[in-house]
């Protein structure tokens, strides 16, 4: 009886470590380099921007959309690993 919650915990334990490193991402993207950071990022310009300005922005939306692309195949790939597939359903 213990072997489906084991699989449960580490299918969950997995699925939270890929939400933290995401959100991790995302953080150090949107706020350290749009906010902390921004100061030494200007020093560097691109296509006539400095790059601070640019990930305060539009950066950061962009980074953010990588993640949701990046997520969604982890997350398959999570799935498959685990056995629960949602394309394996049969209606």
């Amino acid at each position: 009886m213990s072997e489906p919650s084991s699989k449960g915990s580490a299918y969950w334990r997995d699925n939270m470590r890929l939400v933290g490193v995401c959100l991790a991402v995302w953080f150090v993207v949107s706020f350290g380099c749009g906010i902390l950071l921004v100061d030494w990022l200007n020093q560097i310009t691109i296509g006539g921007f400095q790059l601070g300005f640019w990930f305060a922005q539009q950066g950061s939306m962009y980074v953010f959309l990588v993640i949701i692309f990046v997520f969604a195949a982890r997350m398959t790939v999570l799935d498959r690993r685990h056995g629960v597939r949602e394309d394996d359903e049969e209606s």
